[in-house]
């Protein structure tokens, strides 16, 4: 993808997300895509940054984590960034730990409210 450029539409296809979104990490200053008139065009480095982005987002990241760890690369360098990623994952992690535990809670109590019912109903 060395030479590669997307325009709006292929962008939005590659990736998978709506013009919206696209727009809305433009404005959030997320991505820079270069402007030729009206026509927005997106580089490697910012087909780099997508990915990035996405992949943040898969991991339930919040976009302000994501741009501050973007931004280390951009003025500190991938090894400032790499440790960046290690200290937030690591945070990242311990939240989602702590979803699960809440989650497998929940469906302890459901399925334990559903056999309840379905037994007063003589299933």
């Amino acid at each position: 993808m060395s030479d590669t450029r997307l325009n709006f539409k292929e962008m939005c296809a590659t990736f998978g997300v709506t013009p919206r979104t696209l727009r809305y990490y433009e404005y959030i200053e997320l991505l820079s895509p270069a402007r030729e008139g009206r026509a927005r065009f997106y580089g490697p480095r910012e087909i780099a940054r997508m990915t990035l982005i996405l992949r943040g987002r898969k991991f339930g990241f919040q976009l302000e984590d994501i741009r501050q760890w973007l931004e280390i690369r951009d003025q500190e360098g991938t090894e400032a960034q790499m440790r960046a990623w290690v200290e937030i994952a690591d945070r990242q992690l311990g939240e989602l730990a702590e979803q699960r535990s809440q989650l497998e809670e929940a469906m302890t109590e459901l399925k334990a409210l559903r056999d309840e019912t379905a037994k007063a109903l003589g299933n």
